[in-house]
């Protein structure tokens, strides 16, 4: 074939043009891959598809496991419902026990005496009454229920040293149709509400001259029933009791009784649920007939074995080693009667309390009845607000709460940290008469008081106090010519206390 010389010519150019179209296309491809991998990722492998029974049987899987936990944990629940109440069976058929105590610890003072004091207290006009810092209570006890609706107290007095006493010492039933409590053993006679409260409230650190004179320290073996209604409105409590004090010893041996029947009926008139009992009026009567008569039948047995418990005395209204109101073993004491009226007041931070007490002795061998009295009415008032509660099923005073209590530490919240506790003020006047008669007449005296108190309640549980008594005691059978008529004292104490 002949080819001129153009074609010569071109078919080199030629071949070298196609070699450069495929270079640049390939160039082209792999710079297009390239970007495209650079924004455009490979998509995520896609997750498996599973078929609707694989779904189905996984379910069922599931819902059999949760069955089964609830079922144990179900069954669980039921097994340790059962072994709770197992737990309160066997304990409602064992008897319960809780501790309780307080100390009272006491300072006192005799700034002011007279000849007659003196002669009263130390059987010398010339020997003031002693200053004394003494334990006045020492407690301990314990209390619980029993199977199934009884419940029990015992409770010891140590203040005495090695002559311990018990106090409250009793057992009995609670929820009995009718008569609701009933107690047997040393306990509370039913008359008196500076009595009846208990040493843990009490505004002053003494009881009244004629409480205490006619219901020396309160207890005495015997079977009482306590009641109250169901609107809380009226409480009573009513019993038959020995005379004779046996808190020393196991009780009264021989063929004297000497025993005593009393109660009291009391009504809260007013008690204001609103304010949480901030507000209340409260009023009661007590009364009791007893049979102090000796074995003998008069006042002194002379054989050791009973003295007549027809006895009135008491302290003045601090802690004395004598009687200052003293009327002896009254002889010839067949029986005698016993009023006493009570009433109390509370409006918020105030309270006002009275009660007044009359007893009608009988006597015989020709000797005239005679007839003792007294009472006390005092206020009190809380400087920072709170008030005394009160407790409607007993009718008697309950446990004050102070807003804040009384506390002081170092370094709190970087400096000092305090709470000033509850103050509370008082004043008392108090009144006793026990001397009557005109055949062989009785002379314990007569006695008048005013008594300043203060209260620091440091908490609910603990407080201060502090009393000035001024009195004055007249026609007491201690008086001579050397000691006069009359005296007057003057006596201050305080105490630090507390109880749990």
């Amino acid at each position: 074939m002949k080819v001129n010389g153009f074609t010569t010519r071109m078919i080199p150019r030629l071949k070298w043009g196609i070699w450069g179209v495929v270079l640049l296309g390939a160039t082209n491809l792999a710079s297009a891959q390239h970007v495209e991998s650079q924004y455009f990722p490979p998509a995520p492998p896609q997750p498996y598809q599973t078929s609707f029974a694989e779904a189905a049987a996984a379910s069922t899987s599931e819902d059999d496991s949760l069955s089964k936990r609830v079922e144990e944990l179900e069954t669980a629940f039921k097994e340790a419902k059962e072994a709770k109440e197992e737990e309160k069976k066997k304990a409602a058929g064992k008897p319960t026990i809780s501790f309780f105590g307080r100390i009272h610890l006491d300072v006192w003072g005799f700034p002011g005496d007279s000849p007659l004091v003196n002669q009263i207290e130390r059987g010398s006009i010339d020997e003031s009454p002693e200053d004394r810092v003494a334990f006045r209570r020492m407690r301990v006890g314990v209390k619980g229920d029993l199977p199934a609706n009884m419940l029990y107290k015992f409770e010891m007095e140590l203040a005495g040293g090695n002559d311990s006493q018990y106090r409250d010492c009793f057992f009995g039933w609670e929820e009995l149709p009718v008569l609701q409590t009933v107690l047997i053993g040393n306990q509370k006679r039913t008359y008196g509400l500076d009595h009846l409260n208990s040493s843990r409230y009490n505004v002053f650190m003494e009881r009244p001259y004629i409480i205490e004179a006619f219901n020396q320290d309160a207890r005495r073996i015997g079977v009482c029933s306590y009641g109250v209604s169901d609107n809380q409105e009226f409480n009573w409590r009513y019993g038959a009791y020995m005379g004779e004090i046996a808190q020393s010893d196991a009780g009264p041996i021989g063929d004297p009784w000497q025993g005593e029947i009393c109660g009291r009926f009391a009504h809260t008139i007013w008690y204001d649920e609103c304010s949480d009992g901030r507000g209340y009026a409260h009023w009661a009567i007590s009364g009791a007939f007893a049979d102090p008569a000796s074995m003998e039948g008069t006042g002194r047995t002379g054989t050791g074995q009973h003295e007549s418990t027809a006895e009135f005395r008491t302290r003045p209204e601090a802690r004395s080693n004598q009687r200052w109101l003293n009327t002896g073993v009254i002889d010839f004491a067949e029986t005698y009667e016993l009023m006493g009226l009570e009433a109390v007041v509370n409006v918020g931070a105030l309270q006002i309390v009275g009660e007044y007490q009359n007893v009608w002795l009988q006597r015989s061998e020709g000797l005239d009845n005679i007839n003792f009295h007294g009472g006390y009415v005092y206020v009190s008032y809380f400087l920072t607000g709170e008030h005394t509660p009160w407790d409607r099923e007993s009718g008697t005073l309950g446990r004050v709460k102070p807003f804040e209590n009384f506390f002081l530490v170092d370094r709190c919240c970087g400096g000092v940290g305090s709470g000033m506790g509850a103050w509370q003020v008082a004043a008392r006047y108090s009144y006793a008469d026990l001397s009557d008669g005109d055949i062989n007449p009785i002379l314990g005296g007569t006695g008048d008081s005013v008594t300043f108190g203060l209260n620091w309640w440091w908490t609910p549980y603990s407080r201060l106090q502090l009393n000035y008594i001024h009195g004055r005691i007249e026609e007491s059978r201690f008086a001579t010519a050397e000691t006069g008529d009359s005296g007057e004292y003057d006596i201050v104490g305080a105490r630090f206390m507390c109880d749990w």
